[in-house]
């Protein structure tokens, strides 16, 4: 062979010469390289095969990329037709993955107990501003825990909630506010159920007897204190009627505000035709023997109704907070009316007028003698 060309593929030197080649195959797949011989002459030029694959690796058998062994075959489908990208991932995504019980656990948990906590939190962990936060089916069913920042009368008060109590962190780790400026609508106004407290003086109208009593116990009671209000229903002044627990020393049990009101003879049972609120026929029973009770011991506002030795004549009647609305009522003495000024408050404005107009009349009289005498202080100034 002429020096300085490429020898043949097919041919070899040495002990090969002599043999014929095997007829090359006709599948490509199997096609191989033979091994380079050791007594090949060609001085140290290298034998290199015209197919530039021959001795490298073909694209159809190289192995396929990581992640993608498992993947299945591509239908035939989508080798004669063109669809959308979003069709295709559907038909090569594995979906049998997302069917195994593990998988289905895996992705269900978590959402359960994400919907778990939120309701946990929305029935017994929201807290209130007010009364048009609460939802009306929280009515009769829920029980709000509290403390009281305030007392405006006998039978109503405002409350923090404090949804959780100690267990959420309220008073050791969450604070409740204390200035008013803090508590302004912040706060829930309760009206305590099955009672009529004696109505203090206010919009004009005198003082019922034993108001203040009943106020100044009811503070003593329960003001600063955790409480807990079994809601009912939104009155006609936005306030929420609930039936108050509290719970007192030496033993720390609930008492029930309102039915300690009636045994302490501080205020009767709710005697509106509408709108009265017990918490049920049983509780209504309840809170009329103690009004009954108290009446007996003339306990409270009942003290003067006894008459007679040891109690024992004709009791006298006296007059409840509904018979004192009714009569305010009736005589016109509403909250938008001003209270009617009496014939000495009359003499009075009266007798102010007169003295404001007499001091008036002097001090002009005294300013015009005074412009008089400067006058004549200037002229005999001049004339000297």
């Amino acid at each position: 062979m002429p020096w300085g060309l490429w020898a043949s593929p097919t041919t070899n030197s040495g002990k090969d010469e002599g043999k014929s080649s095997p007829p090359p195959s006709t599948n490509p797949s199997t096609t191989t390289t033979p091994p380079p011989s050791a007594n090949n002459s060609n001085h140290g030029v290298h034998s290199i095969s015209s197919n530039p694959f021959s001795n490298s690796t073909r694209l159809s058998e190289r192995a396929p990329p990581a992640g993608l062994t498992d993947m299945p075959p591509i239908p035939p489908q989508l080798k004669k037709k063109a669809i959308s990208w979003n069709d295709s991932l559907w038909m090569l995504i594995d979906w049998q993955h997302y069917q195994e019980p593990r998988s289905i656990v895996l992705y269900t948990l978590p959402t359960i107990g994400a919907f778990a906590l939120f309701g946990i939190w929305r029935s017994f962990l929201r807290r209130f501003r007010g009364t048009a936060y609460i939802s009306p089916g929280f009515f009769r069913r829920r029980t709000l825990l509290g403390k009281v920042t305030s007392v405006g009368d006998g039978d109503g008060f405002h409350f923090f909630h404090t949804p959780g109590g100690r267990l959420a962190g309220w008073g050791w780790l969450r604070r409740v506010p204390t200035a008013r400026k803090q508590l302004r609508d912040r706060t829930i106004p309760i009206r305590i159920a099955g009672i009529d407290a004696p109505e203090g003086a206010h919009f004009g109208r005198p003082a019922q007897p034993y108001s203040k009593e009943a106020l100044e116990w009811l503070r003593s009671y329960i003001l600063g204190k955790r409480v807990w209000a079994r809601i009912h229903r939104k009155d006609q002044y936005d306030r929420v009627v609930a039936t108050v627990f509290v719970r007192k020393p030496p033993f720390f049990l609930r008492k029930d505000v309102g039915l300690e009101m009636l045994k302490q003879g501080l205020a009767t049972t709710y005697e509106a035709k509408s709108g009265a609120e017990f918490g049920g026929p049983k509780m209504e029973q309840v809170y009329k023997n103690a009004e009954a009770a108290a009446r007996r011991k003339g306990t409270g506002m009942w003290a003067n109704t006894l008459t007679g030795f040891f109690g024992l004549g004709r009791r006298r009647e006296i007059e409840s907070p509904r018979q004192y609305k009714d009569r305010m009522r009736a005589a016109g003495n509403t909250i938008l009316e001003k209270p009617k000024a009496t014939s000495a408050s009359k003499k009075t404005t009266a007798v102010k007028k007169e003295t404001a107009a007499a001091v008036k009349k002097d001090t002009a009289a005294a300013k015009k003698e005074k412009a008089k005498t400067t006058a004549a202080d200037s002229a005999a100034a001049k004339k000297a």
